[in-house]
């Protein structure tokens, strides 16, 4: 994810990764929404114009982290937003989990648009030296995820045609 961060922030995006692991896992898992960090993640992502969703899939299926996760999120809670769903595993055969176990999640949750995912395979990740490279093949594919990503969140004057429009974010007094 930092990888796919950097180069983001590279085009002049403020980024900011927050990494489900450190969050309170006993309030994630209990749904405790009153929860400090509960709190605090929740209102990242709501301030977010663009999200990336990392995850290792492995059994066909996103992790349960990352669901727990997606659960302590308001019902609507990527109203508005563009989101890139990213898959690490070590075959090909977990690449539909992306597509037809995330995706309608994120849907559900209203993303305005989810940008084509993007599977990478645990064999294009080459870790050296305490950090990684990927395959030529995985970062091209990858480059051109981040692009879709890129364009769709300038591309301001097609955004009304895309998915759910974000909220407004001041109460409607009548």
């Amino acid at each position: 994810m930092d990888h796919v961060l950097t180069q983001i922030a590279a085009h002049g995006i403020e980024t900011v990764h927050i990494r489900a692991r450190e969050i309170n896992p006993q309030a994630l898992l209990q749904g405790r929404f009153d929860d400090p960090e509960i709190k605090a993640f929740s209102q990242t992502v709501a301030k977010a114009d663009g999200v990336i969703i990392a995850t290792p899939i492995f059994k066909a299926a996103y992790s349960g982290l990352l669901k727990a996760a997606l659960d302590v999120l308001p019902q609507f809670g990527f109203a508005g937003k563009i989101l890139l769903p990213l898959g690490t595993g070590g075959s090909l055969a977990h690449v539909l989990a992306l597509d037809y176990a995330l995706r309608p999640v994120l849907q559900s949750m209203g993303a305005r648009h989810v940008v084509q995912a993007q599977f990478v395979l645990e064999q294009d990740i080459i870790i050296e030296d305490g950090g990684f490279t990927l395959a030529p093949g995985a970062e091209g594919a990858l480059g051109e995820a981040l692009r879709n990503f890129l364009h769709s969140l300038s591309d301001r004057r097609h955004a009304p045609l895309l998915g759910h429009p974000r909220p407004p974010t001041e109460a409607v007094v009548s």
